[in-house]
């Protein structure tokens, strides 16, 4: 009996032990996954996140970080190559990798000029390396459609979208649409493309491949085309393959303006006893400090205050044209500078003769101010015969999209094909 109640004591003892052992095999812990950014183990760093202040610079911060100034001086001119350490500017976003010992001294630099690039300074070692970096980005299309109620940037700010677009959509119909001359009524519908960092988290604005103005019963076309793929220069096209760009833009200012005077030999000024000054300019009015920019490329002939003009600058583009900007708050450019069309060359104000913030655009040809407005003005060049099938083959589908709000789109010969059978 004894012999009986001690087997079975040792077969419940064994069965525990096997029960704990199996357990023990079990109860095996993940190691947590490091987390890795620009490269780095974070983890083995003290993460030092911060913005850049007004008045701070490179050294200022790397000093409060424990890096001293022989060794900044080394940084500085190891990295000048990659990245000058004098333009870093307040309200940028940076990232301090330190040491996680007591001392805390900073090792590796990581300024955000925005939130896709980056450029990393790595001093921990005595080999000081910088090198560029870019976020992985997603870029996505979208295709949107709007009703013009009051303006442009209305309409856009309803459809929740960035000022940016709008500007971007201001480029390209700034040669063939007078956004002050929008009507109530008018549409538009874009194909762009958004870039997203890890799939949710908004980097900006990609191309805008194409988009469709309605304006007075018309549809204007905007193909977004690289007739040179050596040189990689987009241009906009219409639905015929006419450039959009033209040699002059139409206005001094991209929107948000109306114009209050117009070119008129035979204007009377009640003030002056109701007599004939002629006004020898179009005046479009806007708020003071909107910028003011060059109606075509061209070199700055005369930049100064004088008299009624007040602040104005004058650009001669050829022989034949020059065109004049007056009453600025404040210019850009100087005497002598060529400036490209579209660039800024100064702000709307008051200044010199004027009751009311506006830029007085005038405009010469042969040496004689003229109504710019009335002037058959040279266009851009249009595409090769050459090149211009492909390019029609090329906005089909393009044209398809905008046409039928649909993305992503089959061919159009393929749904041909489909709804025949």
């Amino acid at each position: 009996m004894k012999k009986i109640v001690l087997l079975l004591v040792l077969l419940t003892t064994f069965s525990t032990c096997k029960k704990e052992e199996v357990k023990t095999i079990h109860k095996i812990e993940e190691k947590p996954k490091p987390v890795i950014k620009y490269g780095y183990n974070l983890d083995k760093f003290k993460v030092i996140q911060d913005t850049i202040k007004k008045g701070e610079s490179f050294g200022i911060i790397l000093d409060r970080h424990h890096v001293f100034y022989p060794k900044i001086n080394k940084i500085t001119s190891s990295v000048k190559e990659i990245f000058d350490v004098r333009r870093v500017r307040a309200g940028r976003p940076y990232t301090i990798l330190a040491s996680k010992d007591s001392t805390e001294t900073a090792q590796v630099f990581i300024y955000n000029h925005d939130r896709i690039n980056a450029t990393i300074l790595d001093f921990k070692d005595s080999l000081i390396t910088a090198q560029r970096f870019k976020e992985p980005i997603k870029t996505v299309e979208r295709i949107i459609e709007g009703k013009i109620y009051s303006n442009l940037s209305n309409t856009m700010d309803s459809l929740h979208l960035n000022p940016n677009l709008t500007w971007a959509v201001a480029d390209i119909y700034a040669w063939t649409l007078d956004f002050y001359k929008l009507q109530k009524g008018d549409s538009f519908k874009l194909v762009f493309e958004e870039k997203y960092i890890k799939d949710s988290l908004f980097a900006g604005y990609g191309d805008i491949k194409s988009a469709v103005f309605k304006h007075k019963g018309k549809d204007l076309y905007a193909f977004r085309f690289i007739p040179d793929t050596i040189k990689g220069i987009p241009e906009y096209y219409d639905e015929e393959g006419n450039m959009l760009r033209s040699q002059f833009l139409k206005a001094p200012i991209k929107f948000r303006y109306r114009v209050s005077s117009r070119y008129n030999l035979r204007r009377r000024i009640a003030y002056y006893g109701n007599r004939v000054r002629p006004h020898r300019g179009t005046d479009f009015a806007a708020n003071i400090g909107t910028p003011i920019i060059a109606t075509a490329s061209g070199t700055v002939t005369e930049s100064a205050r004088r008299g009624g003009n007040g602040n104005y600058v004058k650009i001669k583009h050829n022989s034949t044209y020059s065109t004049q900007y007056l009453h600025m708050k404040r210019r850009k450019v100087k005497r002598g500078q060529y400036v490209k069309q579209g660039e800024v060359i100064g702000w709307v104000g008051m200044t010199g003769n004027t009751g009311g913030p506006h830029v007085c655009y005038r405009f010469w040809k042969h040496g004689k101010q003229v109504d710019p407005f009335k002037q058959k003005l040279p266009s851009a060049k249009p595409l090769k015969k050459s090149i211009k099938p492909r390019y029609l083959e090329f906005i089909k589908t393009l044209k398809y999209q905008l046409d039928h709000k649909q993305l992503p789109v089959t061919a159009p010969e393929v749904i041909e094909t489909i709804a025949q059978n």
